[in-house]
């Protein structure tokens, strides 16, 4: 401190230090997940056939796009060669030529999402013993590929989407659900593909634990879930379910292809950037700037005000030990919606992470979706989630906010939003799940 810096001065410096820490940690979580480069180095070489390219997901636009650029420059490949179709959010497209980029809705989906579905469909159907399918997913592909079974319309899967969303099922009970009423999800694209000459699916994992056949709905892998674990998800969570959909899951021959099922004995899989390689790079950039990284897992799971409530009494235990960490974790948390508010689980998290902490000197916080966007209404200029420091609940109160009865209306937006803390860097055009991080110190 200077001599001339008062204490209150010095407070508010330290407090600008940690929100400029905060922000370039997440930044560096986010590249280091990057399809630039992340992608490059798994491509294979092409087969003397077709490369049929078919992407899905927040990182579809991307994938797509290097791997083109990949086949075309180091490989010499030309639209005769190239073919394929790309489907991502609303806002994540990008350029990919010989690749038809698809913009669709996401987390409901929407009629787009359907058709370039019917059109991956057709093209992996018609795939030769010479020609070789490139599946690249990110997280958002189980919304992005939508093809309704049976007598299952639009409106109807929208309808069953929201009803899982508000019911705060986790990333695996709604992928069981979901594949079980859908033609592609499931392993059911590889299904389609059976006859070319190999189908190798490249992912970026966006849920915990990093299971390939929860990733964006597993639609090129074996599909461990069953038709009554499907039924019993929605019983539990009382998800109204429309008769053709009570049909699909009550018909045995509406089962998913299982482990062992010889259609999968040319496809291979890999997954290409984890949640934990986010958080590592975060982690590398907290160490840098003279923090002890502390990592609390990149699975998490679980109500968001509830784990922020774990974490702030840990960042509380660090602090009482003299300690200058960050606090790293990530996963995918969820949300009950009981109230009439809007904001998804990482905003929800950072308002119960400021509650928790009452102001307390010397911490502050980030928590956001790595891809860009955190609950929303399905646009790009969505958040990505908020920013808390020791000012956080003095300053929302001066606005005449009520943070806590905002968080019980799951009013998080509002709360960030009018006192400018929210998280927007828009479309960052990949996806490995929340990162969230406190410094203490």
């Amino acid at each position: 401190m200077s001599q001339s810096a008062t204490p209150s001065s010095a407070a508010e410096t330290d407090v600008q230090a940690q929100r400029a820490h905060l922000d370039a940690f997440l930044t560096a979580a986010i590249r280091a997940a990057h399809p630039d480069l992340c992608l490059p180095a798994h491509l294979p070489p092409p087969s003397p056939g077709r490369l049929i390219i078919l992407a899905a997901g927040k990182a579809a636009g991307s994938m797509s796009a290097v791997a083109s650029r990949f086949y075309r420059q180091e490989h010499g490949l030309g639209d005769d060669r190239i073919v394929g179709l790309a489907v991502a959010r609303h806002g994540y497209g990008q350029e990919a030529p010989g690749i038809r980029m698809v913009e669709a809705g996401h987390p409901v989906p929407d009629q787009a999402g359907i058709d370039a579905t019917e059109e991956v469909l057709r093209l992996a159907e018609a795939a030769g013993p010479e020609d070789e399918v490139l599946v690249l997913l990110s997280g958002g592909g189980s919304a992005n590929w939508i093809a309704p079974a049976g007598d299952l319309t639009l409106a109807e899967k929208q309808g069953i989407t929201r009803a899982i969303l508000r019911s705060g099922a986790p990333i695996g009970e709604f992928n069981t659900v979901r594949k079980h009423i859908s033609r592609i999800k499931g392993g059911r694209l590889a299904r389609a593909a059976r006859n070319a000459r190999s189908v190798l699916t490249l992912a970026i994992s966006d849920v915990p634990f990093d299971d390939p056949a929860v990733i964006a709905s597993g639609p090129t892998v074996p599909d461990p879930s069953t038709l009554a674990d499907a039924r019993e998800i929605c019983q539990r969570r009382n998800i109204p379910l429309p008769e053709a959909a009570q049909r699909l899951l009550n018909d045995p021959n509406n089962e998913s292809p299982k482990p062992g099922d010889p259609l999968f004995a040319n496809s291979s899989y890999r997954i290409i950037a984890r949640p934990q390689d986010a958080l590592d790079a975060a982690a590398a950039a907290a160490k840098a700037a003279g923090y002890e990284p502390v990592m609390l897992g990149s699975d998490l799971e679980g109500e968001a005000r509830e784990v922020a409530t774990a974490h702030a009494a840990e960042a509380k235990r660090y602090q009482a030990e003299g300690r200058r960490v960050a606090l790293i974790s990530g996963g995918e948390l969820t949300v009950t919606i009981r109230g009439e508010g809007h904001g998804g689980p990482n905003q929800e998290y950072a308002l119960a992470l400021a509650l928790a902490l009452d102001g307390t000197p010397g911490i502050s916080g980030i928590s956001a979706d790595t891809d860009g966007t955190d609950g929303g209404r399905g646009l790009a200029t969505d958040p990505a989630g908020g920013l808390i420091d020791p000012t956080t609940l003095a300053r929302a109160r001066a606005a005449g906010l009520d943070p806590a009865a905002m968080l019980e209306q799951n009013d998080s937006t509002a709360f960030f939003a009018a006192i400018g803390d929210l998280v927007n860097p828009g479309p960052t055009c990949t996806n490995v799940n929340d990162c969230r991080i406190i410094l203490v110190g």
